[in-house]
């Protein structure tokens, strides 16, 4: 039986966090791969540390002999991407660092798992993958992670319009919040740690800084007078990013979903194109739970899928509603077979995951997003409602 009154913490990182600045130039190299071939196959790595960028891994191609082509703009996205985020130190600048492309062509044994011999498309690997959604916030996500991420998008916003010139890129944050009745009702603890550029700001400083920002972002009455504030506890942080400590794709995959609250079936997203299903059918499948929630089934829902490679169905659907739904979660398993092709083929045609549109997902979270006009986040629509109340 679910608890009603406990407390949960969820940590965020911001786009300068140096496993977030690798996120960030995986996506944006998939990106421009699909731009210019929306079937490319892409499963890009990178690692940055001071002074340095790797970039690894494989990509296939429509017309392969086009990757030398394509290949030549990688450092120059690579350059872009640091540059946006925001480093310029001796150790860490975007027009100084050094850029090595080790991508190369896909496996061809891999390939032919994914098409198979009737060019039916397969999953490209076994694994399993969850989605979830609750409807304690608009956004239908759990608070902790849902306001640990606009903490951070907030500061990002009033750094980079030159509102707060003295906070950093390098930032992370966490909130423990207090649930009563099993609803988010305050905080009892925000950490939030942030590099700054005045060596002279003590942690008192910095918190005088961001407070109001803070603030600004949870909901009114959220932040009492018991409520422990912790900002910088180490004292000084001004060495950030890759500099300070090294960055690798795909390290941050807690942060990237729901903080905790939900299972993980243990797949990054970041640098892979939606063939792979470790990132696309994590989509569906959050998809599938919000809109189990937004038809009001129940008030939490976790969906797992499971495939195997090469096979283009899912091996098995699971859904929990954890003593919340108004429909029994075997029936829920029944309706989502019924209103969605859960096929690889089926999730990339219904969510328009073919498209650019994974840069943007990199930092502050790939759910709980406004659906974008251009298709970005789409797996965030609730247009599913209907269907599923037929269904059931």
């Amino acid at each position: 039986m679910s608890r009603d009154n406990y407390v949960f913490t969820s940590e965020s990182v911001s786009e300068g966090h140096p496993d977030k600045v690798c996120d960030r130039i995986s996506d944006a190299i998939l990106d421009a791969f699909l731009s210019e071939d929306p079937l490319a196959r892409v499963a890009c790595e990178t690692f940055a540390t001071t002074n340095r960028v790797v970039i690894g891994g494989e990509v296939g191609l429509t017309d392969q002999n086009k990757l030398r082509q394509y290949m030549e703009s990688v450092e120059d996205i690579t350059r872009a991407c640091i540059k946006d985020i925001g480093y310029e130190q001796d150790k860490f600048h975007w027009n100084t660092c050094e850029i090595t492309n080790l991508l190369h062509e896909q496996s061809a044994h891999i390939a032919q798992g994914v098409t198979g011999e009737r060019g039916d498309e397969g999953a490209g690997d076994q694994g399993i993958m969850f989605g979830y959604a609750t409807n304690e916030t608009d956004a239908m996500m759990p608070a902790p992670i849902q306001f640990s991420h606009a903490i951070l998008r907030r500061l990002a916003e009033v750094r980079k319009s030159g509102a707060e010139p003295t906070l950093g890129p390098d930032a992370k944050s966490q909130l423990t919040v207090r649930y009563e009745g099993g609803k988010p009702v305050g905080v009892t603890s925000i950490v939030l740690s942030t590099q700054h550029f005045d060596e002279d700001m003590s942690s008192e400083d910095v918190r005088a800084v961001v407070e109001p920002y803070i603030r600004e972002v949870l909901p009114e009455g959220w932040i009492g007078d018991d409520t422990s504030w912790h900002v910088n506890p180490t004292g000084k942080f001004v060495i950030g990013g890759p500099d300070g400590d090294a960055g690798l794709t795909g390290r941050k995959i807690i942060v990237d979903t729901y903080g905790g609250a939900a299972p993980h079936g243990g797949g990054a997203f970041s640098g892979k194109d939606p063939t792979k299903v470790d990132r696309s059918a994590a989509y569906a499948a959050r998809y599938l739970a919000k809109n189990v929630i937004a038809a009001g089934m129940a008030e939490r829902c976790t969906i797992q899928l499971s495939y195997a490679i090469g096979v283009a169905q899912p091996l098995s659907v699971y859904a929990d509603t954890f003593g919340t739904g108004a429909v029994e979660p075997a029936e829920i398993e029944k309706a989502i077979r019924k209103v969605m092709d859960l096929t690889p083929r089926g999730i990339r045609e219904q969510l328009e995951l073919n498209k650019p549109i994974y840069q943007r997902t990199a930092a502050y979270g790939h759910f709980g997003r406004e659906p974008d006009a251009d298709g970005g986040f789409s797996w965030e629509r609730t247009d599913l409602v209907d269907a599923l109340k037929k269904a059931v």
